[in-house]
Formats: structure tokens, sequence, C-alpha cells
């Protein structure tokens, strides 16, 4: 989606933007416009910049599914956790991580946010309380348990958030993993984020249970779906999932549907859908959205809106240049980072 197509408003945005009303303050709307304006342009970047070989391995976009990452940080506190799979370029973004470090990362440099050594599917940034992107299907899921499983032990309130993909709830670490965290109660969100296809696999053919909220009843974890293309309905989910962590009643699992506008990676020709049925999910943008409700209520100017479009690709272009001028890991980065034991002697050989 180009810059004029996401602040050009769509009829059916527009009109459910002066239907509802806005449920949120002028300076929510603003931030999730900004934070999902800002993953899209440096997802759209990424694409390109991975089309001209600047950088290999697998290119995860996370285009149309920006609410999700909008709705869950502003409903969360800055002490709370989050991981994810490998689809993860978005999730520090809207933690509030540099683009320079993260467009480093793809890059392989050594200012990445992982020394360059993880590239695009292993994004970690432990100042955000970001825990990681991480490329094995549904290990994430036991591991972030892990971690909220930590906070309990410690006596502290804060929440964790494991976000996966509808495709790796067909992992069987899902199913120990949910017993275990609600017969200890703990501190845990799971966020699927059901973007219809599991790589090229929709949800009706992996399973028979296609609302995958069901997944949690057998363990009487509150469950629920959402309405992934909304940072409202997102930000009210996780709000009253926090608010029962919190307190000690455990985990929730949240079902929170969106669409992915491009394929499931960037070699993906994505044969399974329609371009009619793509260009629908498109209608539901949720950037649209939040500009529809800004300039419905007269919250910015078009100057002020303008403003942000350019600080946006400002940010984007400054995050390559960094990345480019950015040195390589040399030789001696290959043992560092790998063993805790700092005297291993197969670091003394080398």
């Amino acid at each position: 989606m180009s810059m004029k197509e996401v602040t050009k408003p769509s009829k059916t945005t527009k009109k459910a933007a002066v239907a509802s009303g806005p449920k949120f303050s002028k300076e929510t709307y603003v931030k999730w416009y900004k934070d999902m304006l800002l993953m899209r342009k440096f997802e759209e970047k990424t694409g390109q910049l991975y089309i001209q070989q600047k950088f290999g391995g697998f290119c995860h976009l996370y285009i149309g599914q920006e609410a999700i990452v909008a709705g869950t940080v502003s409903a969360s506190r800055p002490t709370d956790s989050h991981m994810t799979a490998y689809r993860d370029h978005a999730h520090p973004l809207g933690l509030g991580t540099d683009p320079r470090v993260l467009m480093a990362e793809l890059y392989g440099r050594t200012t990445g946010c992982s020394k360059g050594k993880g590239g695009s599917m292993h994004f970690f940034d432990k100042s955000k309380n970001f825990m990681g992107g991480h490329g094995i299907v549904g290990a994430q899921i036991p591991m972030g348990t892990g971690v909220a499983f930590a906070e309990q032990y410690k006596g502290t309130d804060n929440v964790v958030f494991v976000s996966m993909g509808d495709g790796a709830v067909r992992q069987g670490a899902l199913h120990e993993t949910f017993n275990m965290a609600m017969l200890w109660k703990l501190p845990v969100i799971y966020i699927i984020e059901n973007n219809n296809y599991a790589m090229g696999t929709s949800v009706e053919r992996t399973t028979t249970v296609t609302d995958l909220s069901k997944i949690g009843l057998s363990y009487d974890m509150p469950s629920k779906s959402v309405n992934g293309m909304s940072p409202e309905a997102v930000h009210e989910a996780i709000e009253e999932a926090c608010a029962r962590a919190r307190r000690g009643d455990g985990p929730t699992l949240l079902d929170i549907r969106t669409y992915r506008y491009k394929g499931h990676s960037l070699s993906d020709p994505q044969k399974y859908r329609t371009k009619a049925e793509v260009a629908e999910w498109i209608e539901k943008d949720p950037i649209l959205h939040c500009l529809n409700v800004i300039q419905d209520n007269k919250w910015l100017t078009e100057k002020e809106i303008d403003g942000i479009g350019e600080w946006v690709k400002n940010e984007v272009e400054e995050s390559v240049k960094f990345a480019e001028e950015s040195p390589y890991p040399e030789a001696h980065e290959l043992y560092e980072d790998v063993y805790m034991q700092k005297d291993y002697p197969y670091i003394k050989e080398y």
C-alpha cells in the first residue's frame, strides 16, 4: 500500500468512524496512527530492500496486522514482556525500539539489535522487554510461559504476552503449556495472530474447530475472539486480560483475527487466495481507520498529518543509511555470545 493509499480514507472506514465516534483520546489515536504508519513503511521498505538482495535469509512482513501490536502496547505497561514468532519486525517498533538498529539487524551489521547475528527472524531488545522473535514454530509458547513463571516467582505484577500464528497452535507444546499455565495461574496472555493462513494452508484445512478461541476451553482458560483490524478492540481485550493476570487469576487466550496483505514470506506466490479476498480486507485497514477518526474530529491539521508522514519517511530512510554505514561483525564474533563460560576451551584455541 502506497503513502497515498494510506492517507486516503476509504468509504467503509469513513462510515464506521462516523457511526461509532471516538472510543479513545486524541493522544491515543495519534500514537496508534504514527506507530502503525512507521510499522507499515518500515515493512514496505524492508520488502523492497530484500528484493534488491541487500540482505538474505527469510523475511516475513507484518503489513496489515499492525493493529494487534498497537492495541497491545497501548493497553500494557513498559515493565510487561513480549515474545513472538518470526514475523517480528513490528513488535519492537511498537514498543519503541529505534528502527535504525532493527534495519541494521536485517543487514547483519554489528549495530543491529542482535549484533547482526539474528537477522529478520530473531529481533531482540531487552531494554524494551521484547524477548525476541523466534524461528522455531511454536517455540515461543513454552518459553514465554517460562518468563511468566519467573514474574510470578519474583512476586511482580508484570504480564507476559506470547504471540503466535494460527499455524503454531497445532504444536503439541501448546497444550502442555496451557495446562501448566492454568494450573499455576501464570500471568500470561496468549495472542493468536490469526491471519487465516498457516503459510498457504487455511485454518479450515487444518482443523474442524475454526473458532480458535475454543482451544482454551478444555483448560477452563478464559478465551475470546477479537477484531484484529481494530486497535480499539485489541486494546479493550488486552486491558481486560491484563487485569485478570495482574490480580492473580491466570492466563487468557485471545484469537485476534487479522489479515496479512502480503504473502507468508517474500517467496510466497499467494496462489491459495484471491485478489478480491485481499482487497476486501484492505478495506478494513486499521491505519486508514485511525486517520479517519483523527480527521473527523479535527484533531490534527492536514499539515500536521503530512508532518507525521514526513517523520516516518525520514525515520525509515535514516534506518537504511545507518544500516548500510554500519560494519559487519568480525570473525571473532562467531565465538562470542555462544557460551556463558568465558574460558571455554574452543574459545581459547581460537
